[in-house]
């Protein structure tokens, strides 16, 4: 009897292996591909082949410069063979001059850097570029698959933690809604964006706390340090981009560990200091390197400075005159307006698969609006909630925890919105993707629960 239990529970963890291996490959599959060639029509073809092709060609400046007189020169930072690129954007044709001296062999006689990055990935895919003995235009197409698969591995992880945590409908939902992302196609091999760094702070929480629910005060140094490297390898390879995004998305499993383990104040008060001094420490770390970067670009550490806090400016809500006209306006700008402008954008458009001719059907329903989403994934919190009350103990704090995690998590978008609500009115033909980070993963997992749910009710 003992034997055939052992041989029941091994073939148990044989299928369960089996099944965490295929989600886990349908997953990557989907992505990787989505990410490198669009394949499934997510975002309009021509938006897919050019979207930030301008920022990812300071990264291809950058390999050029490298080449030309080294990895760290001008302080190792990104750019663009141009007179002042801090004065007047690059232009369309500039950018394809840019792809043009990498693939031709070509050098800059001048070159200009951009000095609101550290430019990191530049400085990987420039070391990569030296060391790799094939043509510019295969190692080029090799770091867009590179950066794919990153995209792709990155988002896996986490549909992994809601597969092991909420099982695998749940985890159906959650791969469906980052393949269906129209933001996450488009960004998903931008050798600039670099998309699997934001994550990759989140996904050390996530772990961490699923393994350490009740930890020591070893484990907080610890998680303090993990927070640290991972807030650190962020800034390095895409700077501060989104960084206060990054930073609420990355203490978003606190609140679901927080509600389902019942932390106490003292508990939760040490979690959010290891979080807050680890990432602070990363943080101010990066912006002294930025600042060393600018220094050797130009006249000194204190330029750096300078440059540091009018970048923060222009980008936030400093005094209008004090910057150039194209700033003044966003500066200007209502922070409520510019909310409502990213609560009315499209998260996935079924007009790429269908054609209506009435403007209304088009505009209005066939585009899928993250409104649209707010209101339903509000709806289904109220199901979810209503159902877990029929649920064994453990299952309904899960859901109950999902749920608070859920509307926790949209403040990592609106962080950003309202924060840096200048860099977001001038930057709406990107910062769409912030929904993605994580508000709308959560969002459908409530969703996938909340249908098993209710479905099983019926069932039973």
């Amino acid at each position: 009897m003992a034997n055939y239990r052992d041989i029941r529970i091994f073939q148990f963890s044989q299928s369960e292996r089996a099944r965490k291996i295929s989600i886990w490959a349908v997953s990557i599959g989907l992505l990787f591909f989505g990410f490198l060639f669009n394949l499934w029509h997510v975002a309009e073809q021509q938006w897919f082949d050019t979207h930030q092709r301008d920022t990812e060609s300071l990264i291809i400046g950058r390999m050029v410069k490298s080449r030309q007189d080294g990895i760290f020169s001008v302080g190792g930072l990104t750019g663009a063979g141009i007179a002042d690129i801090q004065q007047k954007w690059i232009t369309s044709n500039q950018i394809d001059n840019q792809y043009s001296a990498y693939l031709n062999g070509h050098s800059f006689d001048k070159f200009s850097p951009y000095m609101s990055q550290t430019g990191g990935q530049g400085i990987i895919f420039s070391l990569f570029d030296r060391f790799i003995p094939l043509s510019p235009q295969i190692k080029l197409w090799s770091f867009y698959v590179l950066t794919a698969l990153l995209s792709a591995i990155t988002l896996t992880v986490i549909v992994g933690w809601f597969y092991e945590e909420f099982g695998g409908w749940v985890a159906i939902f959650v791969v469906g809604s980052a393949v269906l992302s129209q933001w996450l196609t488009v960004f998903g091999k931008n050798l600039w964006w670099s998309l699997w760094a934001f994550y990759l702070p989140m996904i050390v929480v996530l772990y961490l706390l699923k393994r350490h629910s009740v930890p020591s005060n070893r484990q907080f140094i610890r998680f303090g340090l993990l927070i640290f490297i991972s807030v650190l390898v962020k800034c390095f390879i895409n700077g501060f981009e989104y960084i206060t995004t990054t930073l609420v998305m990355m203490v978003t499993p606190c609140i679901y560990y927080a509600v389902l383990d019942k932390w106490r104040r003292h508990q939760y008060l040490k979690w959010t200091l290891a979080a807050g001094i680890g990432s602070g420490i990363a943080i101010f770390f990066s912006l002294i390197m930025l600042c060393f970067q600018i220094g050797a670009a130009k006249d000194g550490f204190m330029d750096g400075v300078g440059h540091v806090l009018w970048s923060f400016g222009k980008r936030t809500y400093a005094e209008p005159q004090d910057y150039p006209e194209v700033y003044a306006v966003s500066l200007e700008a209502g922070t409520i307006g510019v909310v409502v402008t990213y609560v009315n954008g499209i998260f996935f458009d079924l007009n790429n698969y269908l054609s209506h001719t009435n403007t209304f059907v088009s505009d209005f329903l066939l585009k899928i609006r993250y409104v649209y989403l707010i209101a339903l994934f509000m709806v289904m919190s109220m199901l979810l909630f209503l159902r877990s009350h029929k649920m064994m103990a453990k299952q309904r704090q899960r859901d109950i925890a999902l749920i608070w995690t859920t509307w926790f998590s949209i403040l990592a978008p609106l962080s950003w919105y309202v924060i840096f609500k200048a860099h977001s009115y001038i930057h709406t033909h990107m910062s769409f993707l912030l929904w993605q980070m994580p508000f709308t993963f959560f969002g459908f997992a409530v969703f996938g629960a909340a249908v098993m749910a209710w479905t099983k009710s019926k069932r039973d």
